[in-house]
């Protein structure tokens, strides 16, 4: 349910207070840029569900207001993990206003143990799931991403994820062939989850503004990613191809094998394309061509 301008909902402070009161002007340095209005960010905390009795992960929480609107819309248990001191004593008003239901991380996302976190917070339950929702801080945002579709086993430690990016980020995540957009992290993305843009942002739903508009992805992990390659294999072949994304890929694959062209004609791919012009799975069948190719072992004359 929205909640009237000017008024919570959920009997704390608004957020234009909070900042105020703790001095949290957003520094560039850390990407920050809040929403305050709590309308939107339950909007956005809404495209996460159904949380079910899964851990919501959020990266970057500043003021709380995200967190704020993950609890009220029934999150039954946030970690939040902030780098940013100065935003400990806002979020520990909103976890005494949830009393249980908020824990707070002081530390660098980048070098955070997820899957760790999520057991220590899931007793009982080896195979608990969480669900990742955040306005991650922009000059982090892609590695991040690719942390969390790398994992390892797969299917991963969470069922879903709502991030919010720059729209130009949001947009090469989404890409397809054809498009000038489409590249590594398309493939990779696309390959392990399903991806679509669910919202998009103008600069003057946050405080400041940035200079771009944003967008929300939302991923739904595949269960088994076809063709079955190894993501790295993956990561190594895309890197490649779109290295030199201008040239054919007889010669942009050559940083990856001398003889681009056998890998090619197994994997029933015209060596005159340009990666571009590859689909998802073409990319994943060259990648396990490619893998199994490696672990042939060589014969050798008697």
């Amino acid at each position: 349910m929205s909640t009237p301008p000017g008024v919570t909902g959920d009997g704390l402070a608004p957020l234009r207070d909070v900042i105020k009161t703790h001095d949290l002007a957003a520094k560039k340095s850390l990407g920050q840029n809040f929403i305050l209005d709590l309308n939107l960010t339950r909007r956005i905390a809404r495209l996460a569900q159904p949380f079910d009795a899964a851990t919501v992960i959020e990266v970057g929480p500043g003021p709380g207001g995200l967190t704020r609107a993950l609890l009220m819309e029934g999150a039954r248990h946030v970690v939040a993990v902030e780098r940013d001191a100065r935003c400990l004593a806002a979020l520990a008003d909103i976890s005494a206003a949830y009393p249980g239901r908020l824990t707070v991380h002081e530390g660098d996302a980048l070098q955070a143990n997820w899957r760790q976190i999520v057991d220590s917070l899931a007793a009982g339950q080896p195979d608990a799931k969480a669900v990742i929702v955040a306005n991650l801080p922009y000059n982090i945002a892609t590695l991040l991403l690719i942390g969390w579709l790398e994992t390892e086993p797969w299917p991963p430690w969470w069922s879903r994820m709502a991030l919010m990016f720059q729209k130009e980020v949001a947009e090469r995540i989404v890409a397809g062939p054809g498009s000038k957009v489409y590249g590594r992290l398309a493939v990779i993305a696309q390959w392990r989850t399903r991806a679509r843009i669910a919202l998009t942002l103008p600069p003057a739903a946050f405080t400041p503004p940035p200079k771009v508009s944003s967008a929300v992805v939302v991923f739904e992990p595949k269960e088994r990613p076809q063709p079955e390659c190894s993501v790295k294999t993956l990561g190594r072949v895309t890197q490649a191809a779109f290295g030199q994304r201008r040239k054919m890929l007889r010669q942009s694959l050559k940083s990856l094998t001398p003889m681009p062209e056998l890998l090619l004609r197994e994997a029933g791919i015209s060596p005159e394309l340009r990666a571009e012009q590859l689909s998802v799975e073409d990319f994943a069948r060259m990648a396990l061509i490619f893998e199994r190719s490696a672990h042939t072992p060589v014969s050798r004359p008697d």
